[in-house]
Parts: C-alpha cells; structure tokens; sequence
C-alpha cells in the first residue's frame, strides 16, 4: 500500500518574520526577534548556528529559537479553554 503523495501533505506554515542576530567579539552569538533578544548561542552551539545561518536566515533563527509556525494555531485558538 502506498502512502499519500507529496501534494496531499500539508504545508507547514512559515516561519516568523523579524529575526536578526549579532556576533559578538568573543564569539557568541545574540538571536533577537523584533529587537527583543531572544537567546544567546556560545560556543560549539555558536558555531553550528553560523554555519547553519547562510541557508534561510529566517527559518534557522525561528528554528533555533522554537518559534516556528506548526500549522495549528488557528485550531488552537478556537478551543475552548482558549477563547478567554
């Protein structure tokens, strides 16, 4: 039996806009989103990110911050609990 074909998956939702970082002179690195820092990168994880950041910028800050976009917020929103 095969699985469903490619088209019929889902998209994920874009990543976050609004994303930048800073390398700082002792080598970590600052992510903010929006001008709010978000978490600073040292070491071997400053690194990986460096080389990680040429690909999408965007994504791999979103990414390595955990704020992506899953797909289900607007479900989630609509939940009870969550309505407010």
């Amino acid at each position: 039996m095969a699985g469903p074909a490619l088209a019929a998956c889902p998209v994920m939702g874009q990543p976050a806009r609004g994303f930048d970082y800073v390398q700082r002179a002792d080598g970590s690195v600052v992510l903010s989103h929006h001008g709010r820092p978000v978490g600073t990168l040292r070491g071997d994880r400053a690194a990986r990110f460096l080389a990680e950041v040429r690909e999408d910028p965007q994504l791999v800050m979103a990414r390595w911050t955990g704020n992506y976009r899953r797909g289900n917020e607007r479900t989630a929103r609509q939940h009870p609990r969550n309505r407010g």
